[in-house]
């Protein structure tokens, strides 16, 4: 019998261009989407609700003071408007969770991990804003230009890989913080100061769609009358309901529209 000898180099090369194709074929499988069939993902017989949760996250809490102005303590508030959000979309049906019910602190990766245990939910964390100047006012929204969606273990491990696993541009997040500054601006007459993309910890570690309202800016010799008055709260959270609503009905009424026009 004839024997072929391969120098141990040629051995690992191989063994080497071996793996790289294993490896090569697992991604290929990850990342193929399945063919996209409409009367599956939203069947024509009813509209599919866009979320079955919305998890309310009142910011700071605890030794966490926030901002403070006056003896007004952002945690203090953050956690009002969120109860009076829980209450008005309790009594539209819609179920809610809040990251925490009293005034103790939770960090921000607690927050996210809980958050990521819901199935279905979209999140809306509640803060007030500080500065430096005394004259700033107003109302903005954030989203997190991407969110991680989870990176496959091959690639946590290999750095050639992680390159191909950059998470998704993140328009469902995006819509919700279009649709609830809208309604914030509507309700209030604040100073509209837009939706914008910023990295928040909790917004780009959360696998839901997720925003950050800063309801006014604590420090603002504008802002803090109104802040502080439980009416002006009261708006500040019919605003974010509204928003959250006016959210659900619109990707509802469009994943409708999908499923009218399938074959």
């Amino acid at each position: 019998m004839v024997r072929f000898r391969v120098s141990t180099r040629a051995s690992e090369i191989i063994a080497w261009l071996g793996l790289l194709l294993i490896m090569v074929s697992f991604l290929t499988l990850l990342l193929t989407p399945e063919p996209f069939s409409p009367r599956l993902v939203i069947p024509q017989h009813k509209k599919v609700e866009p979320f079955a949760l919305v998890i309310l996250d009142p910011g700071h809490g605890g030794q966490d003071s926030g901002a403070i102005a006056g003896g007004v303590l952002e945690k203090d508030l953050t956690l009002d408007i969120a109860q009076r959000v829980e209450r008005l979309l309790d009594a539209q049906g819609v179920m809610t969770l809040l990251t925490r019910n009293g005034d103790s602190y939770v960090s921000l990766g607690d927050r996210a991990q809980l958050i990521n245990r819901a199935d279905n939910a979209v999140v809306v964390s509640i803060h007030l804003n500080d500065g430096p100047r005394p004259d700033a006012s107003g109302i903005e929204t954030y989203f997190a230009a991407q969110q991680a969606t989870g990176i496959p273990l091959i690639a946590s491990w290999l750095p050639f890989l992680q390159k191909v696993a950059n998470p998704r541009p993140n328009l469902e997040s995006q819509s919700l913080a279009q649709f609830i500054q809208q309604q914030l601006v509507a309700r209030t007459q604040a100073v509209n100061r837009g939706t914008k993309a910023q990295q928040f910890y909790v917004l780009a570690n959360v696998r839901h769609p997720a925003v950050l309202v800063e309801g006014g800016f604590l420090t603002g010799k504008n802002d803090i009358g109104k802040l502080a008055d439980a009416n002006y709260r009261e708006l500040l959270a019919m605003g974010i309901t509204d928003g959250i609503l006016k959210y659900r009905d619109t990707v509802k009424a469009l994943a409708g529209n999908v499923a009218q026009a399938s074959p």
